[in-house]
């Protein structure tokens, strides 16, 4: 039994702990789907890929052909599919992209540490950490131009009734990026309005102007 293997691979499972946890940490503090566990484990799954990929192709390169990196490339395409669950449609927003990123990004940070470049995973950890912590105000800076909100509308089939709808949003300062009409008979629609504001928009302010109008019977946002 080699115990420098083994030590070395102890340091690298207690490291992928340590560095998975503070992304993970991050994540739980923000209450995101996946947060302190899901990424220490993600991190400690991708560094055992690693150490076992690198182990075996010490021990049989004499043998046959061994590719170290093919049982890695698998870690990466396939928590595409962990990530793809913390991702929520929410009307016209999406929210859980950032949290699949960082569950990917953990997934590559323990296929570092199983190769053993120490210094490289921790900056690596250092800088996704600053992405994550520092960059939501400036994100939310660059965002705020363009806040984009999706709008369920039921009304009933009155001609021009949808034109009077438009000039009601308009006047409350948001305008209309696309609309999408279904369940229309000859006597209700159902109206799906995607729309975008320059600033935070008072949604009961919204609700209560258009369901104001004759005809309509309810307004909400999804």
């Amino acid at each position: 039994m080699d115990y420098i293997i083994i030590g070395e691979s102890l340091l690298k499972l207690l490291l992928a702990l340590i560095l998975g946890g503070l992304i993970g940490g991050e994540r739980e503090h923000k209450s995101r789907p996946a947060g302190l566990r899901t990424h220490m484990l993600v991190c400690i799954g991708a560094t055992l890929i690693e150490i076992t990929s690198i182990n075996y192709y010490h021990e049989f390169r004499g043998g046959f052909n061994v590719d170290p990196m093919r049982l890695g490339a698998q870690v990466i395409s396939g928590i595409g599919f962990l990530g793809a669950g913390t991702i929520i449609k929410e009307g016209a927003s999406i929210r859980g992209l950032t949290t699949a990123a960082s569950i990917w990004v953990v997934g590559c940070l323990g296929l570092t540490i199983g190769a053993g470049l120490y210094i490289e995973a921790i900056l690596g950890t250092v800088f996704m950490y600053i992405a994550l912590k520092c960059f939501k105000s400036l994100e939310g800076r660059i965002a705020r131009g363009r806040r984009i909100y999706c709008l369920e509308i039921v009304a009933e089939n009155i001609p021009g009734k949808i034109g009077e709808i438009g000039t009601q949003m308009g006047n409350c300062g948001v305008s209309i990026l696309n609309v999408d009409m279904r369940d229309a008979d000859s006597s209700h629609f159902t109206m799906e309005l995607v729309v975008k504001s320059t600033g935070n928009i008072n949604h009961s302010l919204i609700v209560e102007k258009v369901a104001s109008l004759q005809g309509v019977k309810e307004v909400k946002f999804i």
